[in-house]
């Protein structure tokens, strides 16, 4: 099936629909060092566009895709950013209109988990269903989709021709019962058995152990303060060998491969890899996509 990935960041959708065999023919988005890591990549083109300019449509209907899919800037429904909606909350809903205008047959949107405590999204759900799409929602923890990080995701997928709910089951049926940790995932290449992760706030910890899943990736990498004070749930001391994880090492635990090349500035990449949907977590999905067609050919047989 051909795919369009919109907002596409720097690849991490594109490369786990890839991963699972599906053929990727063109990305958008509109933010430079993304684009770039992007190109460097991917063999199929990317494009530097607005998708709320008028006329998109018309370009992204030109590569005939069965399935589009995208996760449009998330910062207006993050817990780490302001709880108000604003001009990324409505890409959002251009995202379900250029959807509901080119009527691809699969739609897949990937978001924040706290999208669901907003407005934007049954009203997305209401453009969708209008045209005749069938949508399922599910909040997936990435951890048991074969990443090694505890990322909370939202996740739509609608299909036209189907019911709510259709994909209700599927979605979780590959589901690992073990969230995945660090070590699991990448045995002893980190060469340490603890790291310091930034927190979001000194309420929270810092220091994690790889015999766990590792928080969420965010967008900036900063050294340990000189002044950090030990939190009562840190794994380990500052001074028991523990240090910050390096670009490359984010990348990992992103599922990011060795082979994928992160160019561009430190900051930039930082925040390009912590903005990624984590490819291993999009081949999770994208495989069970598949299997809805396995268990169709079941059906009617």
């Amino acid at each position: 099936m051909r795919v369009v990935d919109l907002f596409a960041g720097c690849g991490g959708m594109s490369l786990g629909f890839e991963q699972a065999g599906f053929e990727v023919v063109a990305a958008f988005d509109n933010w430079d060092p993304a684009i770039n890591i992007y190109r460097e990549n991917f063999s199929h083109p990317i494009y530097k566009k607005d998708l709320s300019e008028e006329n998109i449509c018309e370009t992204i209907k030109n590569f005939e895709p069965n399935i589009i899919m995208g996760g449009p800037p998330c910062q207006d429904y993050s817990i780490a950013g302001k709880r108000e909606i604003g001009e990324r909350a409505n890409l959002t809903i251009q995202f379900a209109r250029i959807v509901s205008e080119i009527k691809p047959e699969w739609v897949v949107f990937e978001n924040v988990y706290n999208i669901e405590r907003f407005p934007t999204l049954p009203k997305m759900k209401e453009i969708l269903k209008r045209v005749g799409y069938g949508v399922s929602t599910k909040v997936l923890d990435a951890s048991r989709c074969g990443v090694p990080q505890k990322r909370m995701r939202f996740f739509l997928v609608g299909k036209l021709g189907e019911g709510d709910g259709f994909f209700d089951e599927l979605i979780i049926s590959k589901l690992s019962n073990h969230q995945m940790t660090v070590r699991d995932y990448l045995g002893d290449k980190l060469q340490t058995d603890y790291y310091y992760m930034h927190p979001r706030s000194y309420n929270r910890r810092a220091v994690f152990s790889v015999d766990e899943p590792a928080a969420t990736i965010r967008g900036i990498n900063r050294p340990i303060p000189d002044n950090y004070k030990l939190h009562h749930a840190d794994k380990a001391n500052i001074d028991e060998g523990v240090r910050v994880l390096t670009t490359r090492e984010r990348g990992y635990i992103q599922s990011f491969p060795d082979s994928f090349i992160l160019s561009g500035a430190k900051t930039d990449v930082e925040l390009a890899i912590g903005n990624a949907v984590p490819p291993a977590l999009a081949k999770y999905v994208a495989d069970c996509i598949l299997s809805y067609y396995k268990k169709k050919r079941r059906e009617t047989r």
